[in-house]
């Protein structure tokens, strides 16, 4: 689009129809529709030890019931100020220590765990409790309640997503919390896996949840699934070998508004270049490597975190068998026809 030229009688008219609270849409139009993803969203690496430790120091200056949730944001460098990892999403690591329990709340709002270090702390969502172990992916739908305790000896870590960003863009935020710290069980632990984990459902019931009624994907059913998935030897170019977490009840990603994934990449696999429209968060789970976004190179090990911007070339390489989670607003962009993927010259 060309460049509208300005002159005197064109600046006073835009001055007088500013009063009546109008502007001039070819002033502008340039930068709402652009030929191409124009974001301020950065390529940026967090070191886990360096949060570790920083985590570690908030534990001394503030309880979890204080905080309600002791969380440090991963701000993304071109939105900060803004509790942005992403223009659509939030990140943060939260930390539980033994004692602890981050009260129950519920809220609009779609929330993730990916657990990053520690074991046998529970989060309970809606009645139903469970333990958390490295490599575990847990979900709280929308409006459910859900608390976190840790009756073990050792810190527990792990990644939140939320889907705050696109809660707040649509106005249609609500949040409340309880009398209790923790809500009342009324769920055998496993409950849900039970129910829902072995291709199997319930033949009448009917639910009105778009979320995955599968509230824990434990790690060590995620790892056999890519294992058994290694041994049909079919290397995807770009992901190695990717797997997105479903809904069993739809074959739909597990949450409405959140696409989460795994993928599995060889010692020395190197990917072929690949973008795509929803800027992407990464854990690495197991291994180190390095991705390349752009033109900046980030080297991460286990536990390491990193967020891949809309439309940025991106490239992956391990260095030892490597592990990683990921998630995006995905489900959002293919339901509104808006995704699009680049897989370069794969």
């Amino acid at each position: 689009m060309e460049a509208v030229q300005k002159t005197p009688e064109r600046e006073a008219f835009y001055k007088r129809i500013d009063g009546d609270n109008l502007s001039a849409l070819w002033t502008v139009l340039g930068d709402l529709v652009t030929p191409e993803p124009r974001s301020a969203c950065r390529p940026h690496l967090w070191k886990f030890d360096s949060i570790r430790d920083y985590m570690t120091e908030a534990g001394k200056l503030i309880t979890a019931k204080e905080a309600e949730r002791r969380v440090l944001v991963l701000e993304n460098p071109g939105l900060r100020g803004q509790s942005k990892v992403t223009t659509s999403l939030f990140a943060g690591v939260q930390m539980v220590v033994p004692g602890d329990v981050a009260p129950a709340h519920r809220h609009s709002q779609s929330a993730l765990r990916f657990v990053l270090e520690g074991k046998g702390a529970h989060t309970t969502v809606d009645g139903e409790r469970t333990a958390m172990e490295p490599g575990d992916f847990i979900i709280t739908p929308s409006m459910t309640w859900h608390d976190h305790s840790n009756e073990t000896s050792d810190p527990m870590f792990w990644l939140d997503g939320l889907d705050i960003p696109m809660v707040q863009f649509f106005d249609a935020s609500f949040a409340e919390g309880s009398n209790e710290d923790q809500q009342k069980i009324s769920k055998p632990a496993g409950d849900s896996f039970a129910r829902y984990g072995h291709n199997l459902l319930p033949v009448d019931e009917k639910r009105k949840s778009k979320t995955s009624p599968i509230f824990n994907y434990p790690y060590s059913y995620t790892r056999e699934a890519l294992e058994r998935a290694k041994t049909r030897d079919e290397w995807d170019a770009c992901h190695g070998l990717k797997l997105k977490f479903s809904n069993p009840e739809t074959g739909d990603f597990a949450m409405p508004t959140i696409g989460t994934f795994i993928q599995l990449l060889p010692k020395g696999f190197k990917t072929a270049r690949y973008r795509s429209t929803d800027a992407t968060v990464f854990a690495a789970i197991e291994g180190k490597g390095r991705t390349r976004i752009g033109d900046q190179t980030f080297e991460w090990g286990a536990r390491d975190l990193f967020v891949v911007p809309s439309w940025h070339w991106v490239t992956h390489e391990a260095d030892t068998d490597a592990v990683l989670f990921s998630f995006s607003d995905r489900p959002v962009q293919q339901k509104l026809d808006l995704f699009r993927e680049d897989r370069g010259n794969a």
